[in-house]
């Protein structure tokens, strides 16, 4: 009997090895390298396509810390497993990407896997970037090869054990990485595909807008349906064609004239939006802006995450309030019944950020304050100022309770609790 249970017990541990084993080389392997770009006739004509696809990446947000020599790395990216920080991609052979070839781009892109073989965080959005064709890689490594290189050791990155041991990435990748371009979808137009190629690859929109689980992945399944940007303490809202959360109420151009002027009829961005628009997205040429507003056009109106529960109905006394410093504090500029002014002064009524199913972007849009970006066709925008020094918690949660429950909105109760957490946190930050 003893002998039984042990080669039981055998046999369920080299089952579990095997499991452990097959799941382990599936997070290692590889696609197949394709041949690199043939050399152009117009190198510089290549040069400058990577220059744009740079900036339509965002490369210098991560690869940039503020106040450093471009490119060079050192930018912290908070996530909830730790701090890790941007690489140096400038050309140094000794702490840059000098020594890489076109072919280890391709890998780190692609497969996320670093020259030497070694597994990158996705924090680098390669579950985005895989779908990035060849020619394009080669034409964003041509750029990198161009700009000045900078003796700068990359930064170690600070994050908690076991997150900390490279090696287990490799069973997150089996279970939640497939490597694999674009392929353009038959019967569909040429702008919806050249849309859904730079909304799902270099313009990596899930990374922020396609809610994420424990682990830190996010799910076909799920779409872009929004949730909190982790370490961040930001709202990305749906892109869907819900007409309460998403897009519904947007057509393709209102999309591009947001990601290419920071303002639109519907809403304005803000907070890590604001940040895109300022350094990547008002750089798209206008056939490309409109094709991702093309391609986002088309996703279904699917909920919000989050938004599964009906909101908490605000009390009388509490609208009552919000009412009144509603009045004396955002009457004047969003106007009585929260319709706005044009794109100066943005809509409440109906707004995305407003009615998102966390109140987050509201309550530090409030707290805070903030900008529209400047960009070439907007360059002196309308800024709102920060009311934490004038409102206390409860005040901050009437008004934005107001605010989400006024004029069609249906978004439901803030709490003082809440106002708190993010007026904490902001502070933190």
């Amino acid at each position: 009997m003893k002998r039984i249970i042990a080669y039981s017990l055998l046999a369920v541990l080299l089952a579990c090895a095997a499991a452990l084993a097959a799941l382990y080389w599936m997070g290692t392997r590889d696609d197949a390298v394709p041949a690199a770009t043939t050399a152009p006739a117009d190198a510089a004509g290549m040069v400058e396509q990577g220059r744009y696809l740079a900036r339509l990446g965002n490369c210098m947000a991560c690869h940039t810390a503020q106040g450093g020599k471009a490119y060079a790395g050192g930018t912290p990216i908070p996530t909830p497993f730790g701090t890790l920080y941007g690489p140096n991609i400038t050309p140094d052979p000794q702490t840059g990407i000098g020594g890489w070839s076109a072919d280890d781009f391709w890998q780190a892109l692609h497969n996320g896997k670093s020259k030497d073989g070694s597994l990158l965080y996705p924090a680098f959005p390669y579950t985005e970037y895989t779908r990035i064709s060849r020619a394009d890689a080669d034409a964003l490594f041509a750029y990198l090869r161009t700009i000045e290189p900078v003796e700068q050791p990359s930064r170690s990155h600070e994050l908690a054990f076991p997150y900390d041991q490279r090696g287990l990435l490799a069973f997150w990748r089996a279970l939640y990485f497939r490597p694999g371009v674009h392929q353009p979808e038959a019967g569909e137009s040429e702008p919806w595909n050249r849309g859904r190629y730079l909304v799902e690859g270099l313009g990596h929109c899930a990374a922020c807008h396609a809610p994420r689980n424990r682990l830190g992945a996010t799910r076909a399944a799920d779409g872009l349906a929004g949730g909190l940007i982790a370490g961040l303490d930001w709202y990305a809202p749906p892109l869907g064609n819900d007409p309460a959360t998403g897009l519904g109420r947007w057509s393709a151009q209102d999309i591009a004239t947001l990601l290419q002027t920071g303002m639109a009829r519907h809403s304005t961005a803000s907070g890590p939006m604001a940040e895109v628009v300022l350094g990547s997205s008002q750089y798209l040429s206008d056939a490309d802006a409109l094709a991702m507003g093309t391609y986002l056009k088309s996703l279904p109106a699917t909920p919000a995450a989050g938004s599964e529960q009906p909101p908490a109905q605000p009390s009388a006394a509490l609208m009552d309030l919000g009412g009144k410093l509603y009045q004396q504090h955002c009457s004047q500029c969003h106007q009585e019944q929260g319709q706005g002014s044009g794109t100066a002064w943005p809509a409440l009524a109906g707004n995305p950020t407003v009615t998102a199913p966390s109140a987050v972007n509201a309550i530090r849009m409030v707290l805070d304050g903030g900008y529209a970006p400047a960009t070439a066709a907007n360059p002196r925008p309308h800024g709102m100022p920060p009311f934490a020094p004038v409102l206390a918690d409860n005040d901050v949660a009437a008004l934005v309770s107001y605010i989400r429950s006024s004029w069609g909105n249906q978004a439901g109760r803030v709490t003082p609790f809440e106002v708190k957490r993010v007026r904490d946190a902001s502070t933190l930050n």
